[in-house]
């Protein structure tokens, strides 16, 4: 994968590094980026209009305030999360697939979360794709919603053939455009008659009120993406300038957040509710005509460019280590391509809710034994080495810590999700699961007495780079 360069991770350094460290921590001396820069890269995700859906759906289902409560628990949550994993980043120089190898999982039992995050960026991809194809049927109705899909679902395949060389560039320019097309649709939108009345916050349906069981819906589909969004800044973190860390993993941990879920999410709440319409594909269009659909094609193909290439690199990652099998990554491109397009052909966007909750059981309960396993294993009950190994032959293929919390949590947390437990369960399955996993974390780790963190314990001098 020599032909795979990291661009915009550091500019500074002539774009000399290569996606090696993804498998392999950021020597001290590479990080150096500034906390502002690592913010900013960051919003190539926070601009996808997905969360204009998340808000607009929410809003028209379940009610515009319960929307809004969701919105501000998922900062809060998902801002204290991410603060943590970006110090843990930060101060390691890992990301949180290597994280896990010395925090619980073992060399091959980490690679279950590298599965995870290959499934998360497959299904975002599918949702981003089809946003995208309502945008242009809507604008060009005579073309069969299946042609669409597979046009623009197979279109992303050659865009990673060569890796992302020029993703950062495309990011840099795009972002202006995509805030001047964003302003637009906000005015167009505010000049025109709303469907709703009211002030768009009291948008309630009927036989729906503010809390209870509309709210924990509402809660239950925020964590499918805020157990993502946290834990996707250890990518970046790992890259930040020692003297920015304190104020970086604040950024890096709230800001985004705060775009993704207040400004993203709040816009498209108001957007859903004013213009009667949960699908941000169709209600674009409407507001700006043919500006509209490319707008929604500059920013869903970028993002899916990105959501299949981050898919092949963990399908590659979890195969490879755990099946041995070497494909190369181009034939999981392939692989992540086909499957996303599978997902949009069965609508998975009429599954919305259950696919975000089901999500968010894995992801939430992978975060909770991140910061469990640093805090209480690591720090207070001293069990563990207090710092994180990540090369293979100092560690465990399998530490029963991480990984019987993790099918244990995820298990019973589906069959929460699925309604075997109580609604209140049913709703909460992923906070749930979250929990579980940081109590059996610690008994587990207890039991086991943390002999599987690390086969032989490491006096290097440059441990103190990554003490945790």
């Amino acid at each position: 994968m020599g032909s795979d360069k990291m661009t915009g991770h550091n500019n500074n350094n002539n774009n000399e590094m290569s996606d090696d460290y993804s498998l392999d921590r950021v020597p001290l001396k590479e990080r150096n980026m500034g906390w502002l820069s690592i913010t900013n890269i960051t919003f190539g995700i926070a601009t996808a209009i997905f969360y204009f859906q998340m808000g607009s759906v929410m809003a028209l289902q379940f009610g515009a305030m319960n929307a809004i409560i969701s919105a501000i628990y998922a900062i809060i949550v998902a801002g204290i999360l991410g603060t943590f994993i970006a110090y843990l980043s930060a101060k390691s120089g890992m990301n949180v697939n290597l994280l896990s190898r010395g925090g619980g999982f073992g060399y091959i039992g980490a690679s279950l979360t590298s599965f995870i995050y290959a499934t998360n960026f497959i299904m975002y991809c599918a949702l981003e794709g089809l946003i995208l194809v309502a945008a242009v049927h809507e604008f060009i109705p005579t073309i069969p919603e299946w042609v669409l899909i597979l046009f623009f679902g197979t279109i992303v395949i050659p865009l990673n053939w060569f890796g992302i060389k020029q993703l950062d560039k495309l990011q840099k320019w795009s972002l202006p455009l995509f805030g001047v097309f964003l302003i637009a649709a906000i005015v167009m939108a505010a000049i025109q008659p709303s469907g709703y009345d009211g002030t768009f916050w009291s948008y309630m349906p009927e036989g729906v009120q503010v809390g209870g069981t509309a709210l924990l819906l509402c809660i239950g589909m925020q964590h499918g993406i805020m157990g993502l969004t946290p834990l996707l800044a250890s990518d970046y973190a790992r890259f930040l300038k020692p003297k920015d860390r304190k104020i970086g993993i604040f950024a890096i941990g709230f800001i985004p957040q705060i775009f993704c879920f207040g400004v993203m999410g709040g816009l498209g709440i108001w957007f859903g509710v004013r213009l009667g319409e949960p699908n941000p594909g169709v209600y674009i269009v409407l507001l700006l005509g043919i500006f509209g659909v490319l707008f929604t094609m500059l920013t869903q193909i970028r993002i899916n460019v990105t959501n299949i290439y981050s898919g092949s690199l963990s399908l590659s990652n979890f195969f490879e280590n755990v099946f041995k099998f070497k494909p190369g990554r181009r034939f999981w491109v392939v692989v992540t391509g086909v499957a996303a397009i599978i997902l949009m052909l069965m609508d998975i966007v009429n599954h919305l809710e259950a696919v975000m909750t089901f999500q968010g059981v894995f992801l939430l309960a992978w975060a909770a034994i991140l910061v469990t396993d640093a805090v209480i294993v690591k720090k207070v009950l001293k069990i563990s080495p207090g710092y994180y190994e990540w090369r293979q032959i100092n560690l465990f293929k399998w530490n029963p810590v991480g990984v019987v919390s993790l099918l244990v949590s995820s298990i019973v947390g589906t069959i929460a999700a699925l309604g075997y437990m109580g609604s209140f369960l049913q709703s909460t399955a992923a906070f749930f699961a979250s929990i579980l996993a940081a109590i059996l974390t610690v008994i587990i780790a207890l039991i086991s007495k943390g002999k599987y963190y690390v086969k032989k314990e490491s006096n290097d001098i440059s441990k103190e780079e990554y003490v945790a």
